[in-house]
């Protein structure tokens, strides 16, 4: 799928042209045999020239996916009520190597989340049964699973309260795919460091609580923004290596170009501040001169 936008709206589905009502590759009903699932433009290894084949899938009849212990790929639950927009999304996500599966309510979502524990939901906020920040909300206590928030409404109020009931991040729509698997991926791998459920880093007298989103140094507990405790939580986790200045970038701001990198070195002196017993010569968090940070236990 060309990393053309991907939109809601009926217009917005003019660029999509050849990709309507297909579901995830490799799901069919049961009993059947798999065809080939090809958008318009895509040849098939082996397949003969001819139009493209989009055969459409119910999305009800979806196999339970792989124990995440079993996992080749990394699973994506898309939850969205227009079909033809979530199916065109599981398409072009699954030509970039995820699995995905999908849900057209908050009820199936519900259903799916515990069956398969997905590593990641792109989560819409308008549902027919839910709000998609209350379905967050339900999601993240029940499991510390990333939420990448997908809506037509990008409103401060909006995404203020995602971003505080623990969604990672917020898209809105319409959207380029490799924006939003550029944010994906970022969102994967900063689990990946940090740790899994649950998990607790601590180093040189600072412990974070990923999951209760908690700081504190020598026991005391610190304030900090969001964006101050995932940096904190990338440098603990690598706690004796460097991380590079375009590291911390791109996993905090996720691909915006930054061309003024002070606002990297704003946050780092408000830490310094909250965990330094003197700021000014710092024995934690120590700049590596012309390369990045590292964190020093």
């Amino acid at each position: 799928m060309a990393p053309a936008e991907v939109s809601p709206s009926a217009d917005g589905h003019a660029h999509l042209a050849g990709v309507a009502r297909a579901g995830r590759p490799g799901c069919p009903a049961r009993g059947m045999p798999t065809p080939p699932v090809r958008p318009a433009g895509v040849a098939l290894p082996g397949a003969p020239p001819g139009p493209a084949q989009v055969p459409p899938v119910s999305m009800a009849i979806q196999p339970a996916a792989a124990r995440p212990d079993e996992r080749v790929h990394e699973l994506v639950l898309v939850v969205d009520d227009e079909e033809s927009y979530r199916d065109a999304l599981a398409i072009g996500l699954s030509q970039e190597g995820f699995d995905v599966v999908v849900a057209g309510d908050g009820a199936e979502a519900r259903e799916i989340a515990r069956r398969d524990r997905p590593d990641l939901v792109l989560l819409d906020v308008m549902l027919p049964d839910v709000s998609g920040i209350e379905l967050c909300r339900e999601m993240r206590a029940e499991r510390d699973v990333p939420v990448i928030m997908v809506t037509a409404r990008d409103g401060e109020v909006d995404v203020v309260l995602a971003l505080e009931l623990g969604a990672a991040d917020y898209v809105a729509k319409p959207y380029r795919l490799r924006e939003l698997v550029a944010r994906m991926r970022a969102v994967l791998r900063r689990r990946r460091e940090t740790g899994t459920d649950d998990s607790v880093l601590a180093a040189g007298g600072v412990r974070l609580d990923l999951a209760r989103h908690e700081a504190s140094v020598d026991g005391a507990l610190l304030e900090l923004s969001r964006k101050e405790f995932e940096l904190l939580a990338l440098l603990v986790s690598r706690a004796g290596q460097v991380v590079t200045r375009e590291e911390c970038i791109d996993t905090l701001w996720w691909g915006q170009d930054l061309a003024d990198t002070r606002t990297l070195d704003t946050h780092v002196k408000r830490i310094r501040r909250k965990i330094e017993h003197d700021p000014s010569a710092p024995a934690h968090l120590v700049t590596v001169r012309g390369i990045g940070f590292r964190f020093d236990a």
